[in-house]
């Protein structure tokens, strides 16, 4: 299966950089998977759990609070808001990322700031009751 390159950026730091075979990622428009050969895209990310498969078994799982993903035929980068590995993500840091997200929708002044704030709490909220974490 053919590969390309995947850069995976937050302003903390690199979190993934690789030859990968597919990606999901949680677009504004729904979940997108890319592969080699996409059509160039731009997408909007929305709060979610991106999913790399690096091939032959591997894959890696993160989550993201927003951010933007951009795709070529050859390549992708997305340069993410905030975003940390699944398997980082213990009881502890979730609940903190669950109140970081609660306070963020009791602040909410526009639809689009609810509507972003809740799809964060709702997928943080079903990463916590899903045991993924």
């Amino acid at each position: 299966m053919a590969t390309f390159p995947l850069e995976l950026v937050a302003p903390e730091k690199i979190l993934f950089s690789g030859e990968i075979v597919s990606v999901i990622i949680p677009s504004a428009s729904g979940e997108m998977q890319v592969m080699a050969g996409h059509a160039p895209v731009i997408a909007l990310l929305q709060p979610g759990i991106i999913s790399i498969d690096q091939g032959g078994g591997t894959s890696r799982r993160l989550f993201v609070r927003g951010g933007l993903a951009e795709v070529r035929p050859d390549q992708m980068a997305i340069l993410a808001d905030h975003a940390v590995p699944v398997e980082e993500l213990n009881a502890s840091a979730l609940a903190a990322e669950i109140a970081s997200a609660e306070k963020t929708l009791a602040a909410a002044k526009t639809d689009e700031q609810r509507r972003n704030a809740s799809t964060m709490l709702a997928q943080l909220t079903r990463l916590r009751d899903s045991g993924l974490h």
